[in-house]
């Protein structure tokens, strides 16, 4: 077994290469394709721990796994009706977003608000969209629309 890390920049190199690579190829149509990328960690680091479907309880659940893991430095939000408001600190793949900025390329997908997003579905079974994402001195700054239920085709 190989126990040796390999370098963030080495893996945020990629991670840059392989999105953009594909926004090349579909441009804002791939930030649909990209909403449940972190579904694996979501599934072994956080399933286990979401216990309550109280929204605050989701939230504070998956900070806690992100801050304990070393994905970000923190989290904060704040609700108001359906728009969920997160500050993201200190995230690992901030340098991603700011390469795929310096190629004029507007953040499109973020692994930290994809696992809330999955959080909010499964435990409340409301839709959740990403609807922003702004990369600003104090960290990322998400957007969130929480939706009251899933829409029907009747």
């Amino acid at each position: 077994m190989n126990t040796k890390l390999i370098p963030l920049d080495y893996v945020n190199n990629l991670v840059y290469e392989l999105e953009k690579a594909f926004w090349d190829e579909r441009g804002r149509g791939a930030r649909f394709r990209m909403t449940t990328v972190g579904r694996e960690f979501y599934t072994e680091k956080v399933v286990p721990l979401l216990h309550s479907p109280d929204l605050e309880e989701i939230l504070k659940t998956v900070r806690d796994v992100l801050q304990n893991e070393g994905i970000v430095g923190s989290v904060v939000y704040e609700q108001e009706d359906r728009l969920l408001r997160i500050r993201v600190e200190g995230c690992l793949h901030r340098k991603v977003e700011e390469k795929m900025a310096a190629h004029g390329i507007e953040p499109w997908t973020c692994v930290p608000a994809n696992l809330i997003v999955l959080a909010i579905e499964e435990k409340l079974a409301r839709p959740v969209e990403l609807a922003e994402i702004k990369v600003a001195e104090d960290g990322c700054h998400l957007l969130l629309v929480i939706f009251d239920h899933h829409p029907s085709l009747a």
